[in-house]
C-alpha cells in the first residue's frame, strides 16, 4: 500500500514539474496593410489566344508570391508555352501587380507591369532569341467558391506586338 502511495505521490510531483516547463510563446501580430511579404500565397492556371500573327492556343501558371509595400501590390512570376500554328513558343515572367480592391471583394481589378524572358522551338537558329519583352498587364478576379476566383486577363506584351488574352482559375489568398 505504502508503495502505491509513493508512486502516486511522485507522478502528482511530476505532472507538476512538468507543468510548470510549459512554454507559452508571445502572441503574433499581423504585420497588417503595410510591409513586405515573400512567399508562396496562391497559384493559378489559365488559357487563352495570341492573336499576334499566327494565332496561338496559350495555357500557363501563375505564382502569388507575395506583397511589395502593401498588400494590394503583388509580385507575380509565371510560365505560359503557346502551341499550334507555327513553332511552340515559351515566356517566363516576372510582373507587378497592383489589386484596385482588397481581399474578399466580389470583383477585384488589377493592373501591372513587368518583363518576360521569351524563346520558341527553334531558338537556337535564331539569333534573336532568347528575347526580353516588357508587359502590361490588366485584368479581373471574380469570385467562384470561397478558395477560387475566375481570372480574366489581357496581356500587351513585346511593345504591344503580342497581345494575350486569358481565362482561368486562380486561389483566393487566405491572410
Amino acid at each position: 500500500m505504502r508503495s502505491v502511495e509513493l508512486a502516486l505521490l511522485l507522478v502528482v510531483v511530476g505532472t507538476v514539474a512538468l507543468a510548470a516547463q510549459e512554454f507559452h510563446p508571445p502572441p503574433v501580430r499581423s504585420a497588417g496593410e503595410r510591409g513586405t511579404r515573400l512567399g508562396l500565397f496562391g497559384f493559378g492556371v489559365r488559357g487563352g489566344i495570341d492573336l499576334s500573327g499566327n494565332t496561338q492556343l496559350v495555357f500557363g501558371v501563375a505564382l502569388d508570391a507575395g506583397n511589395l509595400v502593401t498588400s494590394r501590390f503583388r509580385l507575380r512570376p509565371s510560365g505560359e508555352i503557346g502551341v499550334f500554328n507555327g513553332v511552340n513558343s515559351y515566356v517566363g515572367s516576372l510582373e507587378g501587380i497592383y489589386r484596385f480592391t482588397g481581399e474578399g471583394q466580389a470583383a477585384t481589378p488589377y493592373a501591372g507591369g513587368g518583363f518576360s524572358l521569351v524563346g520558341h522551338d527553334r531558338c537556337g537558329t535564331d539569333r534573336d532569341c532568347p528575347d526580353v519583352w516588357l508587359n502590361v498587364v490588366v485584368g479581373v478576379e471574380l469570385h467562384y467558391r470561397s478558395t477560387f476566383n475566375w481570372l480574366l486577363e489581357y496581356h500587351g506584351m513585346g511593345g504591344f506586338r503580342h497581345n494575350r488574352l486569358y481565362m482561368g482559375l486562380t486561389t483566393r489568398r487566405g491572410n
